[in-house]
């Protein structure tokens, strides 16, 4: 197994030493830089090539969404995953909007940390449950709002779209089959046809079809 190459981008060396220390019995991750700004990163970048960029949104000089925009105008493939104190929604939204293929809250655990690498890694998407229980919660009123107004048809059963609620409501497929007396194979179900009708693959495609069809409303 290849070992996942990063480089931090942070302004506060106490968080650059909290997530190297994070990653130092890890045998899968490995930091091999680190930065405090824009112009910094850039001199890291001219001579070293990560798989994964860890950036701060709050950045001193560029943001790291004005960072993230340029970096993927001159590189579409690198891999960018925003870890930030700051989870307020607009942030979320433009980091997302900018090309950021994650984002995580600096509070997040070491495994979610991980399983977040790992996922960007493999060239997929990751939000934390936070931002994803945002996005459920967003769609589920427009869902609802469509279907009352009659304006649009969404084509979800009742059973979906209480699927898609409880989603929102942060809840585990086994709790979701608990409260709706099915099995958490069939919520997986339920959660499948909800992407096939939407022709998206995954949470993370929702997160973004939702941003781009103006559907959250924040």
């Amino acid at each position: 197994m290849s070992i996942i190459k990063l480089v931090i981008v942070d302004d506060h060396q106490i968080v650059r030493d909290g997530i190297k220390a994070m990653f130092l019995t890890d045998k899968t991750v490995k930091v091999i830089d680190e930065a405090g700004d824009y112009d910094s990163l850039m001199q890291v970048l001219a001579k070293q090539k990560p798989d994964i960029l860890i950036l701060d949104i709050s950045l001193p000089g560029k943001s790291g969404v004005e960072i993230t925009r340029e970096l993927k105008e001159k590189d579409k493939e690198i891999k960018i995953l925003m870890l930030s104190a700051n989870t307020d929604e607009e942030n979320i939204i433009a980091a997302v909007q900018a090309g950021a293929n994650g984002f995580l809250p600096k509070d997040t655990s070491k495994e979610e940390f991980l399983e977040a690498v790992a996922v960007v890694n493999n060239n997929e998407e990751y939000f934390g449950a936070k931002l994803s229980k945002i996005i459920f919660n967003s769609y589920t009123s427009y869902v609802k709002s469509k279907k009352d107004n009659d304006k649009t048809q969404i084509n979800l059963s009742e059973r979906e779209t209480a699927t898609l609620k409880l989603l929102a409501d942060g809840y585990s497929s086994k709790e979701i089959g608990e409260k709706l007396f099915i099995s958490p194979r069939t919520v997986e179900t339920h959660k499948a046809n909800i992407l096939t009708k939407l022709n998206l693959r995954n949470n993370a495609d929702l997160i973004k079809y939702a941003i781009k069809q103006g559907i959250v409303k924040l």
